[in-house]
């Protein structure tokens, strides 16, 4: 019962909040960008609070975060690590599916923010166009963040990771971080209820450069499902 009335409020809260910060992000990207970046951090800070505050979810991060430019790879199994790569991360472009730019107000707010859609049905132009905002953002001292499943999946389920995945990492010639995650393990799929606890980040071993697609595929699905025991 207890956890059903705090997602009650969350969602109630949350949302309510999120409208100030997605708006406040639209239309800044017309006229200030730092407004706009802070909304979206806001945004991502916004929501890890009322995780904190209202569902009594803790994060915490095992391992280290390079300061500088490298290819995150991160376990994708709920909403909230979506919303809060911008409060881990100094600006990240995100790669992240094209439909998502669909969404009214959201959408042109991510372009301007930086984030990288990617088509997986669009081919070689497709990947060409990827590629050209990464290498832009990479210059800009910004970090890559990729969710290399493609997708939200169960606790417990490890799906190989998307082809795309190897194609960028040799492209754009960065070390990758692989991060494990847990949050699906709180996060409602069906139920819309939450539980308290703690969601894990865990930071895997960076990866170097120049290793074979077999390799480098490997190597990260083990690590960003190092928590899924």
């Amino acid at each position: 019962m207890i956890a059903m009335i705090r997602s009650a409020i969350y969602i109630a809260v949350f949302y309510t909040g999120s409208v100030f910060f997605v708006v406040t992000a639209f239309v800044a990207q017309w006229f200030s960008i730092p407004l706009m970046q802070w909304a979206v951090r806001g945004w991502s800070k916004w929501q890890y609070s009322c995780y904190r505050r209202i569902l009594g979810i803790h994060v915490k991060i095992e391992g280290h975060l390079p300061e500088k430019p490298v290819l995150y790879a991160v376990k994708h199994e709920s909403m909230f690590e979506t919303i809060d790569m911008p409060r881990m991360f100094h600006k990240p472009a995100v790669v992240t599916k094209k439909e998502l730019f669909d969404i009214p107000f959201w959408g042109a707010a991510a372009r301007a923010y930086g984030m990288i859609p990617v088509d997986r049905n669009g081919g070689a132009a497709a990947l060409r166009a990827m590629l050209v905002l990464a290498k832009k953002m990479i210059s800009e001292g910004r970090p890559i963040v990729i969710f290399p499943e493609g997708t939200r999946v169960a606790p417990g389920h490890k799906p190989p990771l998307q082809s795309g995945f190897a194609g960028l990492y040799k492209l754009i010639n960065l070390p990758v971080v692989p991060i494990a995650v847990n949050s699906g393990t709180l996060s409602p799929r069906k139920t819309g209820i939450w539980k308290s606890g703690v969601i894990t980040y865990k930071v895997g071993e960076e990866i170097p450069i120049g290793l074979p697609r077999s390799e480098i595929e490997a190597r990260v699905h083990a690590a960003i499902n190092a928590l899924n025991v």
